[in-house]
């Protein structure tokens, strides 16, 4: 029996359904090697000679490979047919062979397939192969670069910037795109400017809406109405005139479908339909791909296999009828660079399974599976017909000019399956009109624009309009804007970015976007990335000395040049000798700068940021607390900011985001002859008395409860906050009751002459530390007497069951102190963050434990079951 290998236990389990009982099919569990985490791995005087070593978590599984080799001597290595998946063979071929496992006489092939169904498993089968060199080559071109740039860069960071975590190659380039356009926002000036809308009622009654476009006879550019005054007699103008439709122009147009999903698009549209992150979308995708619904979801591919396509075709016809169905099949080419590279689309494995039909309890995968089916079935229909229109309204004598523009579908097509998801706010063409004719006359409607307006304003599809001038019959409208600055990056629009640029690859976008949150280089807001303090302060240090390496330009071109080494014409020593030349130099330039020295520069090149033009024309760089000391650029543990060359004497700080960022301490006034501070620290606003001293080295703080707003604090609030903890009163069998906030929450706390320890209760309600009385609080110290399980050594709930895990021993979803995780036997696995603990499903718990038992290197007793079993089934 020949042995198979695959990267994952639940792909390991659909192939061997596939294969049957003559295949020995095992997992690796990911890679098995990479190079250790120290000087030396690649050796840059030996042409870049790597080391590699075989991880703790991988060696069981490796030795169990080489186990069933004993057996049966034959190895097909059937990883996932990507570059990655590429080295991971090499990888296992290289380490069962080091450790003689691979003889002489042992066969070692490769297969690939795109998709995990009977037919493709088994074509692949027939048709083996030998492991890929030059794409294995391009992987070790890369795996050198990331280590090259992360052990040599990274160090300097440390030195130079206390707190900075690291460097990489992409890492750090799809961070300066998130700071970069952060500075564009900041730096951002509104400009005001006015529109006017008027609302007309046609002879039948049906009401339609213009927009000013000339005005004394010239043509209005946006931002023409720069005022309420040339508003206001724009509004006048129209009010005084007879108007009429001066033109009715309607043209056909066709909206052609989008081209099936690749990994880059699909994990934009999740995102835009679902708020889901690229590395989320792309776990839901791999557990389809493993499960055998979808095809392999690591491609730059958009073109379908003839046979997909003829099959898209026919479910089309069945389900919507032959009109829905083109004359021809659609073409989409292919835009990767390298065939090698390049996959088939992300599609169905069977185009007549809608999401419906699909045996899966997790809803997530239901949803993305549904996308993908749509996508697919929808880029193989008929094109949609609209009708667009424009309606031109005038005055006889040319002063004044409206425009109404809307479209009407006359044949839905590929709409009625599916429309793309849009990153901005659809425009005025796509509303419906009425029937107009040119020369009616245009009378105002007798209902109003102002409900419009509200509408609008409120639930905030015009964002932009604030303030209004309306006519005396309410149907004209003069609406004020002011221009936005760029918005920031979702995930879905930072992954098209760096695909625009040509920066990293499909299989990297995830982790290069998860990498930059966990450095805490970013934070997610409301599905926005922001630049944290530490993340500005590193792109500005690796732009004023490393430019070259993190320029977008210089990474597209890397990217390109290992494509080239994938696809055999180029030599990746070459590749790396060129690239280690010249970013070996400017370590070495670098590494002689003291930290002051680092400093003066980047404070130099942030000067117009950390430091803007005050109101009242004061030195921007004059210390607004103490008046004499200048500011400068600091750093410490948690990032950069900016501080007064006067301390110890004068403590002033703020963040680097400028003064009124948020964060900038605020006096909120004195109480005995202390000021009492709002100030933002690493952990969130809090309230301090007076200022460190040489006696006084902590002066008394106390951070902001949650749902305390730092906007909303006064002193008397910051004095409340001070005050604590409360003492509620003495309980009756002796011992003083206090309240306070500690870092799990609000709690009441008590002590008996004869408990060794305090008796902490939590307080749902932070306003219960203020609030709460005596005779409550008693009674809820009493209750947790009682009854200390309740506490934090409570035996977690089972938020769910999940069966028997293939090894044995129940599998539970239990809620725990940092959240929800798997319990298996001795093994706990953390749910991640963006999984629902009622989303859990037994399969996804069993990848989840195994994972988490390779990592702890746990020994699972029960695994000759597992053995046992196959045989008997």
């Amino acid at each position: 029996m020949p042995v198979v290998v695959v990267e994952s236990p639940a792909k390991a389990k659909t192939i061997n359904k596939y294969l049957g009982p003559d295949y020995t099919v095992l997992a690796s569990y990911g890679h098995v090697r990479d190079l250790p985490p120290k000087d030396g791995s690649v050796d840059t005087e030996d042409e870049f000679a790597m080391k590699w070593e075989v991880g703790n978590d991988s060696r069981k599984h490796v030795k169990a490979i080489a186990d069933a080799l004993k057996e049966d001597n034959a190895l097909i290595l059937a990883t996932d047919p990507d570059r990655e998946g590429e080295a991971i063979s090499w990888h296992l071929q290289e380490a069962l062979t080091k450790r003689r496992s691979i003889k002489k006489d042992t066969p070692v092939s490769r297969v690939t397939f795109n998709a995990i169904t009977k037919d493709a498993v088994t074509e692949a089968m027939r048709n083996p192969r030998q492991v890929d060199m030059p794409l294995v080559e391009a992987y070790l071109a890369r795996r050198a670069l990331d280590y090259l740039v992360g052990f040599n860069l990274s160090p300097v960071l440390w030195r130079k910037l206390p707190g900075a975590k690291s460097a990489g190659r992409v890492q750090s380039v799809c961070l300066r795109l998130i700071v970069e356009r952060e500075m564009e926002i900041e730096a951002f000036k509104p400009v005001e400017y006015w529109s006017v809308r008027a609302l007309f009622e046609t002879p039948r009654g049906q009401t339609y809406e213009a927009r000013l476009v000339t005005l004394a006879g010239k043509k209005l550019d946006k931002h023409d109405l720069s005022n309420s005054t040339q508003a206001e007699l724009a509004v006048q103008a129209i009010t005084s005139r007879a108007l009429s439709v001066t033109s009715v122009e309607a043209k056909p147009a066709a909206r052609n479908p989008s081209a099936p999903f690749m990994t880059s698009t699909l994990q934009q549209e999740a995102s835009r339909k679902f708020g889901m992150g690229a590395r989320h979308a792309m776990q839901v995708a791999q557990r389809l791909y493993e499960a055998g619904y979808i095809t392999y979801m690591r491609t730059d591919g958009i073109d379908m296999a003839p046979e997909a396509v003829a099959a898209t075709r026919e479910t089309i016809a069945d389900r919507y009828g032959a009109e829905y169905v083109p004359d021809s099949p659609r073409i989409y080419k292919n835009k990767a660079k390298n065939a090698q590279e390049a996959h088939e689309c992300i599609r169905p494995t069977d185009m007549t399974r809608d999401a419906k039909a699909l045996k899966v309890t997790d809803d997530d995968q239901r949803k993305l599976y549904d996308l993908i089916w749509k996508r697919t079935i929808a880029c193989q229909m008929a094109a949609a017909r609209l009708e667009r229109t424009t309606v031109e309204i005038g005055s006889e004598d040319g002063q004044v000019g409206l425009r109404a523009t809307g479209q009407v579908v006359m044949f839905d097509g590929f709409m009625r399956v599916y429309e793309e998801g849009r990153d901005d706010v659809a425009d005025e063409d796509d509303k419906r009109l009425p029937q107009i004719m040119q020369g009616d006359p245009a009378r105002f409607s007798k209902t109003t624009l102002r409900d419009q307006f509200t509408k609008a304003t409120s639930d905030g599809t015009d964002r932009a309009a604030k303030k209004a001038i309306l006519s005396d019959n309410e149907s004209v409208l003069a609406l004020q804007h002011h221009t936005q600055p760029p918005p920031r990056y979702t995930e879905a629009t930072l992954v098209k970015r760096m695909e625009e640029l040509g920066i990293g690859r499909p299989s990297t976008y995830a982790s290069i976007v998860t990498t930059i949150q966990d450095r805490e280089y970013v934070r997610k807001d409301k599905n926005r990335l922001i630049p944290e303090e530490k993340g500005r302060i590193v792109t500005i240090f690796l732009l004023n000395f490393f430019r070259q390496y993190v320029g977008y330009e210089f990474t597209a071109n890397l990217e390109e040049q290992l494509d080239d080494v994938s696809a055999g014409d180029r030599d990746y020593k070459d590749l790396l000798s060129k690239f280690w030349r010249d970013f070996s130099a400017a370590i070495g330039e670098t590494s002689e700068l003291r930290i002051s020295e680092v400093l003066d520069k980047l404070d130099e090149a942030l000067a117009p940021q950390l430091y803007p033009p005050r109101e009242d024309g004061s030195d921007p760089r004059v210390c607004p607390k103490c008046g004499a000391g200048q500011l400068h650029l600091k750093t410490s543990r948690t990032g950069g900011f900016v501080g007064c060359g006067n301390y110890p004497e004068c403590t002033y700080t703020r963040p680097i985001a400028g003064e009124g960022a948020e964060g900038e301490e605020r006096l909120l006034g004195e109480d005995s002859g202390d000021d009492i501070w709002l100030k933002t620290g690493r952990f969130g606003p809090y309230v301090q008395r007076g200022e460190p001293t040489p006696e006084n080295k902590k002066p008394p703080r106390a951070s902001l409860p949650r749902g305390w707003s730092k906007d909303d604090m006064d002193l008397d609030k910051a004095l409340t906050l001070l005050s604590l903890p409360r003492q509620i009163g003495e309980h009756p069998e002796g011992g003083m009751i206090s309240s306070n906030f500690g870092r799990f929450g609000p709690y009441l706390m008590h002590q008996l002459a004869d408990e060794a320890k305090p008796v902490y209760a939590n307080l749902k309600d932070p306003n219960d530390v203020f609030e709460i009385g005596m005779n409550r609080a008693v009674e809820l110290l009493a209750e947790k007497r009682s009854n200390p399980g309740r506490g934090r050594r409570a035996a977690a709930k089972a938020l769910k069951e999940l069966g028997e895990h293939p090894d044995g021993g129940a599998m539970q979803v239990l809620d725990g102190r940092y959240g929800p995780y798997v319990k298996w036997e001795k093994v706990n696995a953390t749910i991640p963050k963006d999984i629902k603990p009622e989303d859990v499903t037994q399969e996804m718990a069993i990848e989840l434990v195994n994972e988490r038992a390779a990592l702890k290197g746990t020994k699972k007793k029960a695994a000759p079951k597992k053995k046992a079993a196959k045989k008997a089934g």
